[in-house]
């Protein structure tokens, strides 16, 4: 319980209606969980706008009001707050309500398209593994230490963040590493906090449906760095033409790693194997379990990160020599009939790109390979064709099939995929609505030897069908496929 006065202390109020000594006992955008004593900041978010629910916030008890628009009618007892923006005042107030915690800590912030739920996975490992009990904020799952919290799809919002912040802080971790998505900048989730380092990945299509352009969502990136403190980190990717321009304004000392180019922290790939892969990481060979050059690239930025952060470099090699894969990243079973099963998150063209050159470079040249692809629905129409094309160019034989299709037809989506899809290479693609059929259909087309990538959902375990979520799990379906080899 904090006052008022104090939770915006620093941030400019337009106007103040009221007394700022009231008692707040919790901070909300939600109306439905104001409680009696809360601050209810009204935000125009992309689906509904929180000055229409100011007047039931006050019904359910709020002690204040912060807003953009203030209401016609006040209510007396109540305090109300204009600002200019309450996107970025919710996350300065969270900032403050949960007492800065993101200064009593090392947060570290991974941002690109492809690679961060790994880059952000493995550096918490590592870290734990180094004696620093550590934080994890990803979209696949949340971790204050060992204890697990469950994670949506996407940046916590910036109450949830200080929380889960102000908690890691209250359990004693030293350290912290976030995904720090596109539309968390945007939408001011990361407002208040402080990053003691950033990680650019790369950037390429996706979340057009979003940003509409791809200079908005470049934009949206170079943001989280124009941010940065002059006393943090900023560690780029410079091989991605995007790299030096995420960092132009940055106040941050930059750094830059590379497999192709001159960088301050360098790798090469010696060998690649379905177990993993040889590096030369600052000049010194390591052995990693995990595979292709795109983990290469994550090998490269974790190691450059904890040495940013201070850790030795016999130290992080020692322990990247034994990580393994996140869940559903380049994922490897092999059958008892010989036949290789790559299950990979990919769902954007570069992603995709990325997996199925690693497979070929892998492969024996007389081997097979089988891509089961398909595209998320309500999303990103533009890449539909493009992921296809390049499914269909790097593959023997390919299997559209259904991802998530949310709230659209699964016939539509594969109609726009198809669109991608040369005329002469019309005979190389099957079209199977039903996921867990094309999965086993493109498992029975291969031999041993053979590879079946199936892209697309990784670590889910759901499909999103017309608003509801059914179990799903394309490594479910299939051990269930390998351990009945005789279908």
């Amino acid at each position: 319980m904090k006052k008022l006065g104090q939770i915006l202390s620093g941030n400019d109020a337009l106007e103040v209606i009221g007394n700022l000594d009231v008692m707040v006992n919790n901070l909300t955008f939600d109306s439905r969980q104001v409680a009696k004593g809360s601050c209810f900041i009204a935000v125009k978010g992309t689906q509904s706008d929180g000055h229409t629910f100011i007047d039931k916030a006050i019904e359910l008890g709020a002690a204040a009001i912060v807003c953009e628009v203030l209401p016609e009618t006040k209510v007396k007892g109540v305090t109300y707050v204009k600002v200019k923006d309450t996107t970025e005042i919710l996350g300065l107030m969270a900032t403050s309500f949960y007492d800065n915690p993101s200064q009593k800590l090392k947060l570290v912030g991974i941002t690109g398209t492809n690679g961060k739920t790994t880059t952000v996975t493995l550096l918490y490992r590592l870290f734990n593994k180094l004696g620093f009990k550590s934080g994890l904020l990803s979209t696949v799952v949340n971790f204050i230490g060992d204890e697990e919290i469950p994670a949506t799809h996407t940046t916590p919002d910036a109450i949830q963040l200080n929380k889960l912040l102000a908690q890691m802080v209250e359990a004693g971790c030293t350290h912290c590493f976030m995904e720090v998505s596109s539309h968390a900048i945007v939408q001011n989730r990361i407002a208040g906090l402080k990053f003691a380092g950033a990680l650019f990945s790369n950037i390429t299509h996706d979340h057009l449906d979003y940003h509409k352009t791809f200079e908005e969502y470049l934009k949206a990136k170079k943001r989280f760095f124009d941010l940065l403190p002059s006393d943090a980190f900023a560690l780029i990717n410079i091989d991605d033409r995007n790299g030096r321009v995420m960092v132009q304004n940055t106040a941050a000392k930059v750094s830059s790693y590379s497999l192709r180019s001159m960088a301050n922290f360098k790798c090469k790939v010696i060998e690649n194997h379905f177990d993993g892969m040889l590096l030369n990481l600052d000049s010194i060979e390591v052995w990693t379990r995990l595979v292709g050059g795109f983990n290469a690239y994550n090998i490269l930025a974790i190691y450059s990160a904890a040495r940013l952060l201070g850790v030795e470099r016999d130290t992080v090699l020692t322990e990247l020599s034994s990580m393994t894969a996140v869940s559903g990243r380049f994922e490897h079973m092999k059958s008892p009939k010989g036949i290789n099963v790559v299950v990979d998150y990919a769902h954007t063209p570069d992603a995709l790109q990325n997996v199925i050159d690693t497979i070929n470079e892998i492969k024996n040249p007389d081997n097979k390979l089988i891509s089961v692809v398909g595209a998320g629905g309500n999303r990103d129409k533009t890449k539909r064709p493009v992921m296809a094309k390049v499914a269909v160019e790097g593959s023997g034989m390919v299997v559209l099939t259904s991802d998530n299709p949310r709230f659209e037809e699964p016939e539509d989506i594969l109609k726009d995929m198809k669109a991608g899809i040369e005329p002469s290479m019309v005979g190389k693609v099957l079209t199977i609505v039903d996921r867990k059929e094309a999965i086993r259909t493109a498992y029975m087309l291969a031999n041993a030897g053979d590879i079946v990538l199936v892209a697309g959902k990784g670590h889910e375990n759901y499909q999103e069908i017309k608003g509801v979520k059914h179990h799903f799990d394309d490594k479910e379906v299939i051990h269930e496929i390998m351990s009945n080899e005789n279908f």
